[in-house]
């Protein structure tokens, strides 16, 4: 049978992307087949696929350790390899551009809260990144704190006037104008 199809079988039962790798994986299969097929039928694009597993490749799946199967797929999961991208409309895009530019302005933010905000791009948790960059703090001294914020005003500006907005972006947008008024 196809890895591809094993690894829709899995999902389809309701395994999530990690336990299909394990699954696969404890077959007997290479790390790295295993983790393409699970892509593939989450319906990642095989170009998407391709860069995504030649990041991890070296540290991940060239030279798997014995019985790690759950752990690599843990980790497989959690650095987003198998995040399914979302197609965003262009006023997503835009969203997402006016994060890029708060990113810059905020002068030092972390790399895991950078890699989180990438994961909810790729996905279009748009509301999650923007609550988590609206809880964050930019850095006076390496940072441009009113740029920060008078982005993050745009960016909710835009979330809010979207259909049905979630009413913890109209928090977080009163929150965002209080501080560029402070800035």
């Amino acid at each position: 049978m196809q890895l591809t199809t094993l690894a829709r079988h899995a999902l389809s039962r309701g395994a999530t992307p990690a336990a299909a790798f394990a699954l696969i994986a404890r077959l007997g299969h290479s790390p790295l087949p295993v983790a393409r097929a699970v892509c593939l039928a989450l319906d990642i694009p095989l170009a998407e696929t391709t860069r995504r597993l030649a990041e991890c490749y070296d540290a991940l799946l060239s030279n798997p350790r014995p019985d790690s199967e759950n752990d690599t797929g843990e980790l497989l999961e959690a650095l987003g390899v198998f995040d399914v991208p979302k197609s965003l409309t262009d006023t997503e895009l835009t969203v997402v551009e006016h994060f890029l530019a708060a990113i810059d302005a905020h002068g030092s933010l972390r790399p895991g809260h950078r890699h989180g905000l990438q994961r909810w791009f790729t996905t279009g948790n748009l509301t999650t990144a923007y609550l988590s960059l609206a809880a964050a703090h930019p850095m006076p001294r390496t940072g441009d704190p009113a740029l920060y914020w008078a982005t993050l005003v745009t960016a909710g500006e835009l979330l809010t006037a979207a259909p049905g907005p979630d009413t913890r972006i109209k928090y977080a947008l009163a929150h965002c104008r209080t501080q560029a008024a402070r800035t």
